[in-house]
């Protein structure tokens, strides 16, 4: 019975000075967030397109005259000169057409020879009038319609002779044979590209571009990289851009030529480099989760700090925006140097004490030292 007492007795006391001491709140700990620095430089846009090497002179070779294969005089990777011969057609068929209007040729010629000579006769003869007049004038319009004739009958036999020599195929101009369309035997219409032929001395970029970067992309400033040889760049300049777009892609085709003379393996894959400029300006770029609103205007929750302290408050400051870039924001605003938040401003408040994560770690570091000192002592 005693020892209950006593325990009652002290119990008592206890409960009286916890009612008699102040209850204190909880020190809320620093939130840490993510931030990002701010750094002005001139805004800049960077597009990537995929390449490929293509020669500024690329021709496509083809019969002028239908028919059989007889001969191929060249095969792909061939360096070819112009003239040189590239393949030939059976000729038999043109051979003939050829003797064809040679002989008639030859009748259209006599046939005037002998025109003319009746028309001089006659007109010796009108002088005395031994022939009328109309006989004089027809003798005259039929040596001219035999004249006429013969000169269409050479025609034809020039006509006749450039078909058989269009049998042979030369090269228009030199370079190196890309593609062969066609084998020995095989009958080709006139026409039909048989054989392709690159200058290997005029490489150029070949790219396209979309239709919503087309008026981005005239005024950039361009470098070329090859697959190849991806730590070499070298600089490029828009030489041709199409003015339609391609039906099937809406692409637009550009082709862009090496400023200073370098070979370029053809058909080779390349990647371009397209900057521009936006604007002289200097602007901020951050990533576009840092943009919030105050008063209905963009501001950002700006990190203020004293000196190096680990922990700072977050100010809310109204910022100008100049434009969006894929995920990111440009500003300007803030001074450079400062750490704005970029991820959960939707929970920042004025006056929130925050801690970087460098300098929570940090400070974790420094803390976990001392407390290792003290452990030593």
């Amino acid at each position: 019975m005693k020892t209950t007492h006593v325990t009652a007795i002290t119990l008592a006391v206890a409960a009286m000075l916890g009612a008699c001491t102040p209850h204190k709140p909880p020190v809320e700990a620093p939130r840490p967030v993510r931030t990002a620095e701010v750094r002005y430089d001139a805004t800049r846009e960077a597009n990537r397109y995929a390449a490929t090497v293509h020669s500024r002179y690329e021709v496509d070779q083809a019969f002028r005259v239908g028919g059989k294969v007889a001969r191929r005089m060249v095969d792909v990777g061939q360096t070819v000169r112009e003239g040189d011969v590239l393949a030939v057609l059976e000729d038999s068929d043109y051979r003939l057409a050829a003797e064809a209007a040679q002989r008639q040729w030859g009748a259209a010629l006599t046939q005037a020879a002998q025109a003319e000579s009746d028309r001089r006769r006659l007109g010796s003869l009108k002088v005395d009038g031994s022939v009328s007049v109309a006989d004089d004038e027809h003798a005259d319009s039929g040596a001219r319609t035999a004249q006429a004739a013969e000169e269409a009958e050479a025609r034809k036999l020039e006509l006749a002779r450039n078909r058989l020599k269009y049998t042979v195929l030369r090269a228009s101009r030199s370079g190196v044979v890309t593609a062969v369309r066609f084998e020995v035997g095989q009958v080709v219409a006139e026409g039909q590209p048989v054989v392709a032929i690159a200058d290997p001395a005029t490489p150029e970029i070949v790219i396209d571009v979309p239709e919503d970067q087309l008026a981005a992309f005239k005024e950039a400033k361009f470098r070329a990289t090859l697959a190849s040889a991806p730590d070499e760049s070298f600089d490029v300049s828009l030489r041709e851009l199409s003015p339609q777009a391609a039906p099937q892609t809406r692409t637009y085709r550009a082709r862009l030529k090496p400023l200073s003379a370098r070979s370029l393996p053809l058909g080779a894959t390349a990647t371009l480099m397209a900057d521009r400029v936006l604007s002289d300006a200097p602007v901020a770029s951050l990533p576009a989760s840092a943009i919030t609103q105050s008063g209905g205007q963009p501001a950002l929750w700006v990190v203020k700090r004293a000196g190096n302290e680990p922990v700072g408050t977050v100010e809310l400051l109204r910022v100008k925006v100049h434009g969006f870039r894929n995920d990111e924001v440009l500003v300007s605003g803030p001074s450079a140097g400062e750490q704005v938040v970029t991820a959960g401003v939707q929970k920042m408040a004025p006056g929130l004490k925050v801690t970087l994560p460098g300098a929570a770690l940090a400070e974790a570091d420094s803390t976990l030292d001392h407390n290792t000192q003290q452990a030593a002592r």
